[in-house]
């Protein structure tokens, strides 16, 4: 009995062990700040745990399944006592079937980072109610990430966490906290989950599904297959732009795809490399010249 006592502790220890979502990874920057910066480092372990021992979902992630992500904040010269100031980075990568590469699906940075927090208190978060501006910020971001890898295996697989975001959204509209409102800035958090979220710009989901599950993850078996996918899910993206161009959801995955479309398109047949850089060149125009540079073709 006592055998049978011990295996089922374990078995429920290895389950909480593979609840959590996230392998993310915490940096800061605090080198604009005078004084002890003990602080900072206590910091970056209270949100590293935040980020990695929460449950975020009622989903069992194995080890190998945990979506790899990171934070990186940088704290200006406003950061005084317990008053703090700075931006936030968030990047996360997704795995492409029988490849080691890593497909990145987010570089966001958001320039509106403040909050208060005395050192040593405990970072609490209510999906429900808006507690703190910093856990607020961090749970926001965790929902994008898990919400933006799941709609890259699914149709629109993410919805339930881009609505958990939105409500962290709903629920700061009383604070005096940036980045939260749908006026001034139409590049923060707000419109971001709202753009996600709203039926005219559903192209852009479909785009995460069909380029990441129909294309990258069929070219270990057929490369110019999943090529031409990717290259049909393009002009998703460019149909989206059409319609409505601008939208920080674009901006943002154009922040952190250039390269790999770059990379991707370069090999690509001639007529196919044409079209992928006459897209990109209209879906990013503020880079034109580094997809001009495709028009050589790959390296001989």
């Amino acid at each position: 009995m006592r055998n049978l006592f011990l295996i089922l502790i374990f078995a429920f220890i290895g389950t909480l062990s593979m609840a959590q979502e996230l392998k993310c990874q915490v940096a800061i920057n605090s080198q604009q700040i005078t004084g002890d910066k003990t602080r900072f480092q206590t910091l970056q372990t209270a949100i590293n745990e935040f980020m990695n021992d929460r449950k975020w979902t009622n989903r069992i992630f194995k080890p190998e399944e945990k979506i790899e992500c990171s934070i990186f904040i940088t704290f200006n010269k406003s950061t005084t006592g317990d008053n703090y100031q700075g931006n936030i980075q968030i990047q996360s990568l997704r795995p492409v079937f029988n490849s080691a590469y890593k497909s990145p699906v987010l570089n966001i940075k958001d320039n509106n980072l403040s909050f208060k927090w005395v050192e040593h208190d405990p970072l609490n978060f209510d999906l429900n109610t808006f507690t703190n501006n910093l856990t607020s910020v961090l749970a926001y971001y965790a929902y994008i990430i898990i919400g933006t890898d799941f709609d890259s295996y699914s149709a629109n697989g993410g919805s339930e966490f881009f609505t958990n975001a939105q409500t962290i959204v709903n629920n700061a509209q009383n604070t005096q906290f940036l980045g939260w409102k749908s006026s001034g800035n139409e590049k923060n958090r707000y419109w971001y989950v709202e753009n996600i979220l709203n039926s005219r710009y559903v192209d852009f989901r479909s785009f995460m599904y069909q380029y990441h599950r129909k294309g990258l993850d069929i070219m270990y078996d057929n490369l110019s297959k999943g090529r031409v996918v990717a290259l049909n899910s393009l002009k998703m993206l460019q149909k989206l732009h059409r319609i409505r161009p601008n939208l920080v959801i674009t901006n943002r995955l154009m922040d952190a795809k250039r390269d790999e479309f770059i990379g991707l398109f370069t090999g690509a047949q001639p007529n196919e490399r044409i079209q992928a850089k006459n897209i990109l060149t209209e879906l990013d125009p503020a880079n034109a010249g580094k997809y001009q540079k495709m028009n050589a073709g790959p390296k001989k």
